[in-house]
Parts: structure tokens; sequence; C-alpha cells
């Protein structure tokens, strides 16, 4: 049960973030992109019709995840307060941004907000990447100080940072110059994949600007994607094993360089949704082959005295896993069927759909 439970929250997050992950990527968009008054405001619907269900399934995660691994559930929640209360405001922020600036017709009113909503989305996708920057790099388990565990096995607490921004430091923070790699993957993986849904979803004076764009942001994607495969053997060594021990799992790799590959022929396609489709498979690929490597464990450990927290350790009792599955299954055929409600009623273009007014 704890194997399957691990796939199907894993499953709820890559929808997360291919979902709530272009509302993302089109903030960015926004922020340094969006000219007119024209192209701000059906860029910015463009996410707002849509942010609010999307982050239907972030909240479904972490129900799933208090379900199904308590103990991860409440050592993550307490380890990674700092940054959890940050994106917490990030995602406020975001929302009223959106909500707001067409409420009052002025123009300061509408850059105040404008703002808010780019700058809130940039800084999300870079702590949602640090965040997985922080689970396959771990932390420091039981508060090792002096080759001694101060606390329990699975407690820890992260500064935001310490002052040797050093991730093989001994008390590493959130961020430190490895997580900040994987954080800026993210924030360029988001404004492709933010770029692709304005192309597909609108009929902005800048989509042709777009696709230009995201043949340059591919470039330093692929720069930064080899770069980080080699620090991330510098911060452990061993954080390829699971590919060579268990070679079906290469498929999540395959993935994820299928798209990357797939977006530097985007102005040769003939449909907007091809480009959208390679972005999400780097999505897939990039959470899969993340979660592929350190797998059973879900956040190592950086020290020798305490071992990592993996899916057996941190798992309900048997139970509680089987009586969940079947309240499971309900829940998701609410959250499909809204979801696929949703979708067809904003299928197509949107720029003459109503929002914010």
């Amino acid at each position: 049960m704890e194997i399957f439970w691990f796939i199907i929250i894993a499953i709820v997050l890559v929808v997360f973030f291919i979902l709530d992950g272009y509302d993302f990527g089109v903030g960015i968009i926004h922020l340094f992109f969006a000219k007119t008054e024209k192209d701000k405001e059906v860029i910015a619907k463009s996410a707002g019709l849509f942010w609010d269900s999307n982050e239907v399934w972030l909240v479904t995660a972490g129900g799933m995840l208090f379900m199904a691994f308590p103990t991860f559930y409440a050592s993550v929640f307490s380890g990674f307060y700092l940054p959890l209360i940050i994106v917490l405001w990030l995602i406020i922020f975001r929302a009223i941004g959106l909500e707001f600036r067409s409420q009052f017709n002025f123009q300061m009113w509408k850059d105040i907000w404008d703002k808010a909503f780019g700058v809130s989305s940039l800084l999300l996708a870079l702590f949602f990447g640090i965040a997985l920057g922080n689970i396959v790099r771990g932390v420091n388990l039981g508060d090792v100080q002096n080759g001694i565990s101060t606390h329990e096995a699975h407690y820890f607490f992260l500064p935001l940072w310490d002052s040797s921004f050093s991730p093989l430091s001994e008390t590493p923070g959130v961020i430190d110059w490895f997580t900040i790699i994987i954080g800026l993957i993210t924030v360029v993986t988001l404004a492709i994949h933010g770029a692709n849904w304005i192309i597909l979803k609108t009929n902005s004076t800048i989509n042709v600007q777009l696709k230009s764009l995201i043949n340059k942001l591919n470039i330093v994607l692929l720069i930064l994607t080899i770069f980080s495969l080699a620090v991330w053997q510098i911060v452990n060594p061993n954080a390829l094993d699971n590919f060579t021990e268990k070679p079906y799992l290469i498929v999540f790799p395959v993935i994820y360089f299928s798209g990357l590959i797939g977006l530097f022929f985007i102005k040769r396609y003939n449909k907007d949704i091809y480009p959208f489709l390679c972005s999400t498979l780097l999505i897939l690929g990039g959470i899969t082959s993340s979660l592929a490597a350190i797998f059973p464990v879900i956040l190592p450990s950086t020290n020798s005295i305490n071992g990592p927290l993996t899916i057996y350790n941190t798992a309900a009792t048997e139970y509680g896993l089987t009586v969940a599955m079947n309240w499971g299954i309900v829940g998701f055929i609410l959250l499909f069927v809204y979801m696929i409600i949703q979708k067809r009623l904003m299928g197509g273009k949107i720029d003459k759909m109503d929002y914010g007014h």
C-alpha cells in the first residue's frame, strides 16, 4: 500500500505543477514581456480563469500526505516552516493580484496588482524549485551536532540559509548554491510552460515573440540541466545509482529530454497544443526523475547518525491506508469531474471571456 499511495501522491503533485505551473509561468511572462494594456489583460485572464481550480490539486496533495505519510508530513511542515509561510503569502498575493487588477480602472491600481501577480509567480516558481532541491539534497535529520542527535530522528528545522551557503555543510539551510540552481531550472521550465499556455489560449500580440523566447529559454534550460546533473554528483555521489540498478526507471529522464528536444522545433509545429505538450513532458519527466532517483527515500539525511525518511518508516498503518483508499476513490471521481467540466467550459481561446470586471 505504501508504494500505491506514493504513486498516487506523485501523480497529484505532477498534475498540480502541470496545471498551476502554467499559471506561475504566465505570471513570469506577464511581469517581463506584457507591455500593452490589452496584452496585460488577456494574459492575466489566461491564468485568472484557471488558478483557483488548479490549486485544488495542491490541497489534495497536502491532504493525502497527511493521511498516507503522517510522519513525513509532520517532519517537513515543521522543518520547512519558514519557506512554507513565505509560499503561503506568495500564493495569497498572486491570487489577489489577479482578482483585484480589474476592480478599478486606474492605471496605478492595475500596475500595483500586476507587479504583485508577476513577482509572486516568479518567487513561487523559485521556491518550489528550491523545495525540490532540498528534497533531493537532504536535511540534517535529528538535528545532529558534533556527532550527537539532539532531537527525534525525523525532526529537523532549517534556517533560510547558513553562513557557508553550501549544500555540503553539516547544517545546510533551505537556500544554498545547489538549491538555487534547481530553483532557476524550475523558473525557466515554468516560464516556458506559461509561454506555451499563453500561445495556446490567447491571441496576444506577443505570441510570435514568445516562440523565439521559448527557443532561447530552452537553450538555457539544457545548459542548466547538464550543469545540475554534474553538481548533483558532488552533493550526492550516489544520486543516479537507482537508474543503474533499476534500468526501467530511465523512462523518466527520457520523458524529460523528449520534451526538451521537442521544444527546439516549436516554430515547425502547426498546432499550438504540441509545444504545450512538450513543456508538459518537461514537468512530468523532471519531477518523476527526481523522485525515482531517491526512491524509496522521500527525504534523505545529510548525517550518518539518523537514516533517511522513506515511504516505509513514515507511512500510516495498513488499516489506515486501506480505509483511505476507499474514500480516495470517491474524492478522485469528484475531482476529475470538476476538472473536466471546468476545462470544457473554458475550452478554446479565452480573449473574449469575461473575468475580473
